[in-house]
């Protein structure tokens, strides 16, 4: 696996399905991913990780980066910058949100950089 691989995490039930950038030794999601991956809407997701960063939880400038990403605005393709999170991120955001999915998800990035260690 290189730097920047992207896997896909698709739940159990297969009703959740995510790509998941893999990068730095963690994986990385952006806001609407957690969105998707935990079964809330966007705004919860972005409350909950101003808080982990207000109450000092976790550091912004070390858990937070900027990817370029292809995004579709309107009719044409956009390349723009968005931010990520990691897995410390993530696992905070899935606590707060009290989310099955977060459980499942864990297991699986636990997995996924067990199994792809060595590249790092």
């Amino acid at each position: 696996m290189n730097t920047g691989e992207i896997l896909i995490y698709q739940s159990a039930a297969g009703n959740i399905k995510v790509d998941v950038r893999l990068e730095d030794e963690t994986v990385w999601l952006t806001r609407e991913q957690m969105a998707s991956l935990f079964g809330k809407g966007r705004s919860t997701i972005a409350e909950h990780i101003i808080n982990v960063f207000g109450e000092g939880e976790l550091e912004q400038n070390r858990t937070c980066r900027k990817f370029r990403q292809l995004r579709q605005e309107g009719l044409r393709e956009v390349e723009r910058e968005i931010d990520h999170y990691n897995l410390d991120v993530i696992i905070s955001v899935g606590y707060r949100v009290k989310s099955h999915q977060d459980t499942q998800f864990r297991i699986w990035a636990k997995d996924s950089r067990n199994k792809f260690a060595y590249f790092f």
